[in-house]
């Protein structure tokens, strides 16, 4: 619940004070009201909430002030673990922390560790590191080169754990538990709370504060929905038929598949639409050169997967396209929910086939709300 609170009182110091003021942040979020006081009183926490919450923020602050705290004493080496699911979430959390202690007096090096670039290149990157985001495998990878030791860690942080363990990331897990030190703080997120869920925090949490921020109704408000009805064959003409005729400039196109998004795609770029692809099979330069065109306004459409898509935030984006439905309700949510934020509306618009279109009563019956169906037949298509 939002109590009208500041950054300045939850206890933060001047200098971040000024980072976040740099950083054009207005007032803290619910999940951050509630998890930057209890972080800063040593606490662990278990948090829920979902992407684009805030939830990043509610843990970088109280950790930078706690090195802030430790200046005259600190010693360049590895004190706070960050795991994630993705490289995307990685780098996200990375450039995070960079913008918050861009301009503070004592520099805290972070650095974000993947796999899909050669691992000798982040061995020399690791000198001096105090903060490491790092996916499981890729950290188990340096570790194994004896580049990084844990023994030093005082923080852990899984972000998006639940994602995580869907990914079966769980035997990596045990692996690095094994090697930090007993005694830390602890700091557990996820969108959801399931049984995986329940005996991770069981495992790793000691006597934890729990936040759980709801889905409120008013966010799914800030959105337009609507489901263009339409066969098979019309979908990609009607889907160039949309970005046009509405004049489109940014739009995140969601596939269910590699394959479809790579076509989807290519028939964007032959039609005139600017339009790049993520997903697992692209190189890491590929997907990172993508998303900052993507961000800078120099392509119209970045089409992901899911899978690549998870950890992507990206302020003002008026608009996403379900080119196909998603598996899960839990996930179409989670997609319609990169556009709406800060406040500002946002359209989610989906195309539904006759096949789909079941699947797609069961999502909207567990959201709780109706979208709007506009029927395409007499849409003229041609050309587009």
């Amino acid at each position: 619940m939002d109590t009208g609170k500041t950054f300045e009182d939850l206890g933060l110091s001047k200098p971040l004070l000024t980072a976040i003021a740099a950083q054009k942040y207005g007032k803290p979020y619910p999940i951050q009201q509630e998890a930057i006081p209890a972080i800063l009183s040593g606490k662990d926490i278990q948090g829920i909430a979902k992407t684009g919450s805030g939830k990043t923020a509610s843990f970088v602050l109280p950790i930078l002030e706690g090195f802030l705290n430790k200046k005259a004493s600190r010693r360049r080496n590895l004190k706070v673990l960050i795991l994630v699911p993705t490289r995307e979430l990685a780098m996200q959390i990375s450039e995070v922390i960079s913008a918050f202690t861009e301009n503070l007096e004592d520099e805290v090096k972070n650095l974000a560790v993947y796999g899909g670039i050669k691992v000798n290149q982040q061995m020399v990157q690791l000198k001096d590191t105090e903060i490491l985001v790092a996916t499981p495998g890729r950290l188990l990878d340096l570790i194994s080169s004896q580049s990084v030791s844990l023994g030093k860690v005082e923080t852990l942080v899984l972000d998006e754990a639940d994602k995580m363990l869907d990914l079966g990331f769980k035997e990596e897990f045990g692996q690095i538990l094994k090697l930090l030190p007993k005694k830390r703080q602890n700091l557990l997120f996820s969108a959801t709370l399931d049984t995986k869920i329940i005996d991770l925090k069981k495992e790793i949490l000691n006597d934890p504060v729990t936040i759980e921020i709801t889905e409120e109704e008013d966010t799914l408000e800030l959105i337009k929905q609507v489901a263009y009805m339409v066969s098979m064959d019309r979908k990609g003409p009607l889907l160039r038929y949309i970005i046009k005729n509405q004049g489109i400039t940014k739009v995140l196109v969601f596939t269910s598949s590699i394959r479809t998004a790579d076509n989807v795609c290519n028939k964007l770029n032959r039609n005139g639409i600017n339009a790049s692809a993520i997903h697992s099979k692209k190189t890491q330069s590929a997907r990172n050169k993508a998303m900052l065109d993507f961000k800078l306004g120099k392509i119209t459409v970045l089409v992901a997967t899911d899978i690549a898509a998870r950890g992507i935030d990206i302020h003002f984006l008026p608009c996403v396209i379900n080119y196909e439905l998603p598996r899960s309700p839990k996930d179409y949510v989670h997609r319609i929910g990169r556009t709406g934020r800060a406040g500002a509306m946002g359209e989610a618009i989906s195309l539904v086939t006759d096949e789909e279109e079941q699947h797609f009563y069961i999502i909207q019956k567990k959201m709780g709300k109706r979208v709007e169906k506009v029927a395409t037949e007499d849409f003229d298509l041609t050309g587009v």
